[in-house]
């Protein structure tokens, strides 16, 4: 299957607008609080959320909203600089808002999937958000895309957006997405918070199996420090106006729509693991050999979580040996002494690991290697057919700076 990537982000696919203004939740009036993206028309919703047992209440209300309407949605709306999280009053606000943009945006309040990202138990400032709701609308907009993209950002240094566009039955579908994450970021169903928005005619069930699908294979793959957030929030909207025949979960289209999305969000979650908190370098982790899938999971996500490992590669130190310590306290049975380790960037490919052991290799070239913007460590376990791809971030010392006063 073809697939051509396309500028527009979440407006790139047909009848979707979006907007984003600063309402007063962050103290910077230069900095975008509060987004807006809406359906021109009715569409079919899918969404997964954060297995945090505290969560937000816009996740309360959010789920509450798509069983009432039975998997429908017009519009998401979100805040950045409040996460409204175990606050006493949190589902009334979220409520109150999502009531406030049905009135100045005529559709129904269960027509929203709002969501909320920032600083857990601070008091949200709802008449604040009552007040820029109608600016908020009045900007919507078919070029609105970057202002709601900035609008739910945090600590992120830019914004990420991507869109894509395919043939389903000789229509051109297209599929666009906007997502924020930069710390808390170790994802257990979705991610942070991500907006997808299609032009596709498909019925809720495939969409809700090709969400779960495509997230599982990016967004669950990133870690930026092992944390998992109270607000993860991934969903989608499908508006139907592609015009093309309707997708079932029985069809071969299906399949193309499923690899689509999820080669989007795999570009997006390379970009949040990019842009974790204080990073200098993209980390990838290229796990094969593993004896099943779930190993193949475990083991790279403990290679990518590990904060020795995480050090190593802000050290541009190819100290080998913490792949191993972080491969071998990964929960399930596979051998030890059949363990082989590659570091690869643009400055080439060295082996340091082999059957578990260390090899001689040259220190100048693993430096030259570790101090590129984008390092894979490559770790190929000869024990099985199964394979993983997770990605991750140095740890540094400002992400301890911007996490020991990330409230000020």
């Amino acid at each position: 299957m073809h697939i051509e990537w396309i500028k527009g982000g979440v407006c790139a696919p047909m009848g979707f607008k979006a907007s984003g203004v600063h309402c007063g939740i962050r103290h910077n009036p230069g900095k975008k609080d509060l987004a807006l993206v809406v359906s021109d028309v009715p569409a079919n919703a899918a969404a997964v959320f954060t297995r945090n047992k505290v969560y937000g209440a816009p996740i309360t209300v959010s789920r509450e909203h798509l069983k009432k309407t039975g998997g429908k949605a017009r519009a998401y709306l979100c805040n950045s600089g409040n996460a409204n999280t175990c606050n006493a009053d949190g589902v009334d606000v979220a409520d109150a808002m999502c009531a406030s943009l049905a009135n100045a945006a005529g559709i129904s309040a269960e027509d929203v999937i709002i969501a909320s990202t920032g600083v857990i138990g601070q008091p949200i400032p709802l008449d604040a958000i009552k007040l820029g709701i109608p600016s908020l609308v009045s900007q919507l907009r078919r070029d609105g895309a970057d202002d709601a993209a900035y609008a739910i950002m945090t600590t992120d240094t830019f914004d990420k957006q991507a869109a894509v566009t395919f043939d389903v039955s000789g229509k051109a579908v297209t599929i666009g997405a906007m997502c924020k994450g930069s710390g808390m970021i170790a994802p257990n169903m979705a991610t942070m918070l991500a907006f997808v928005t299609t032009d596709a005619a498909i019925e809720i069930p495939a969409l809700q199996t090709a969400l779960t699908a495509a997230v599982n294979d990016s967004f669950n793959c990133v870690v930026i420090d092992g944390d998992t957030s109270t607000n993860d929030t991934c969903a989608i909207m499908a508006n139907g106006l592609a015009g093309n025949d309707t997708i079932t979960a029985e069809s071969d289209a299906s399949s193309a729509f499923t690899d689509a999305l999820t080669a989007l969000l795999k570009k997006l979650a390379r970009e949040l693991a990019k842009d974790g908190e204080g990073a200098t370098r993209l980390l990838t982790v290229n796990l094969k050999g593993a004896p099943t899938d779930k190993l193949a999971r475990s083991i790279a996500r403990s290679i990518v979580t590990s904060p020795l490992c995480k050090t190593a590669i802000f050290g541009a130190d190819a100290n080998w040996g913490r792949v191993l310590c972080a491969i071998g306290y990964t929960e399930g049975e596979f051998a030890a002494d059949t363990i082989d380790v590659s570091i690869e960037s643009a400055k080439g490919t060295l082996n340091v690991c082999k059957n578990g052991m260390g090899v001689s290799f040259d220190e100048a070239a693993a430096k030259a290697i570790l101090l590129e913007d984008e390092v894979t460590l490559n770790v190929n376990m000869n024990q099985g057919a199964a394979s993983a791809v997770f990605y991750g971030c140095d740890l540094t010392y400002d992400y301890v700076k911007i996490n020991g006063d990330y409230r000020s």
